[in-house]
């Protein structure tokens, strides 16, 4: 994914399986998007290693002739870090510690460590380190042996730095104090939501990256930090928006990934507080991304988990400026055409003519239908407005709601 080498990144190997849950195709996105999250992290994926098998080995996660393959590698190559696709247990990360002599990380690991990177409110810092305590907790043992030489860096952020050297009650004593922080800030928090009133509120959602921060910044006119990395926006953006006198407001939230670690879906519920308050979703989807099918699901999946899946909700499909289908050969006989071929207008007419006038396509960067957008914001406002504020249609009786011009 990267184009060239930049010899400031860390040099890491990305390890992943091949199984029967998760075939060669799918191993493949994950590496991609492991790859993605490494580059994101500070780090640089040298090279690439997969192995068949029925199941991750219990002790070293791949099987010993492909970890020798690891090893020479590293040696070789003056590789500094191994990082796996899956999360590794305890004692995995111990056993291929001793063998490979690196730093060794893990999906979850790498995750923490960016969420680490990204946190700017004393909120999301204090979330992040939670999550950091629950992960390291179960992997104190062992720890200070092979962390000596492995000196800041990617996973060596936030807590890991500050609390390897404490044993398992004083962990578990600052779980317990940061625990009772965020339920302090959570009620500070609500008593604000609180005083929001009943404005309608309405809140973006999507996959990691998918342009939720600069539809944002386009709609709101504000300046939310956006950035072509995953994980680009942590802390939860509200601004009030007006569209045609009406008033309503809008909130970024963090964007969602595939195996998201358990950890931080736990620490960050409190966040998605907006996302559970919220009277309207706009699911943001980056329509140009080979998998946009699999974020959706991903995205629904957490969104289930934190029992919002039946809210209201427009598909706001992004990036179509950016979208380009493969081209197809209609002379091979052999050739099969997919999905990956198909046009914008024939994706419209598959399961997304079902959503109806709930999909919309746009390109926020460009702007690209944003009146459209807008228009279509506006209808789904102002009747959840009319109904929370029926006077308000009573006392303007002669005010055209359904002008956008």
């Amino acid at each position: 994914m990267l184009e060239k080498k930049d010899t400031a990144l860390e040099r890491a190997v990305l390890i992943g399986v091949i199984t029967k849950d998760q075939n060669e195709e799918k191993s493949k996105e994950y590496l991609d998007e492991l790859e993605f999250l490494t580059f994101t992290a500070g780090g640089y994926a040298v090279k690439r290693f997969t192995q068949k098998m029925e199941m991750p080995n219990p002790k070293t996660f791949i099987g010993t002739g492909k970890m020798e393959d690891v090893r020479q590698y590293i040696e070789e190559n003056d590789i500094g870090t191994a990082i796996f696709d899956d999360e590794l247990s305890a004692a995995q990360e111990r056993n291929i510690s001793k063998i490979l002599g690196v730093k060794v990380l893990d999906r979850t690991n790498l995750i923490l460590d960016i969420f680490a990177q990204r946190a700017q409110t004393s909120y999301a810092r204090t979330q992040v380190e939670l999550a950091q305590c629950e992960y390291l907790l179960p992997r104190l043992r062992g720890m200070w042996t092979h962390l000596e030489r492995q000196k800041g860096g990617i996973g060596m952020r936030g807590p890991g730095e500050t609390e390897i050297e404490t044993d398992r009650r004083i962990v578990r004593d600052k779980i317990s104090l940061l625990k009772a922080r965020i339920k302090t800030i959570d009620k500070q928090m609500a008593v604000q939501r609180g005083n929001r009133g009943k404005m309608v509120r309405v809140a973006l959602v999507g996959y990691t990256n998918v342009g939720k921060s600069t539809l944002m910044n386009v709609i709101s006119k504000s300046e939310v930090f956006a950035e072509n990395k995953l994980f680009a926006t942590l802390d939860t953006t509200v601004r009030k928006v007006v569209i045609q006198n009406l008033p309503f407001l809008l909130s970024d939230t963090v964007g969602f990934i595939r195996k998201l670690p358990t950890q931080l879906v736990d620490s960050f519920k409190s966040t998605l507080d907006e996302v559970r308050e919220a009277d309207l979703l706009l699911h943001v989807v980056d329509i140009s991304h080979p998998n946009f099918e699999e974020h959706i699901e991903s995205v629904n999946k957490i969104l289930g988990e934190i029992k919002s899946g039946d809210k209201p909700t427009i598909m706001v499909f992004n990036k179509i400026d950016a979208y380009e289908a493969e081209p197809f050969d209609d002379t091979d006989l052999v050739a099969e055409r997919t999905e990956a071929h198909y046009s914008l207008e024939e994706w419209k007419s598959t399961w997304m003519s079902k959503v109806g006038n709930n999909a919309l396509f746009i390109s926020a960067l460009n702007k690209q239908n944003l009146e459209d957008f807008k228009k279509r914001v506006y209808t789904e406002v102002r009747e959840i407005h009319v109904t929370r504020f029926p006077y308000n249609h009573f006392l303007y009786p002669d005010y055209n709601y359904d002008d956008m011009e």
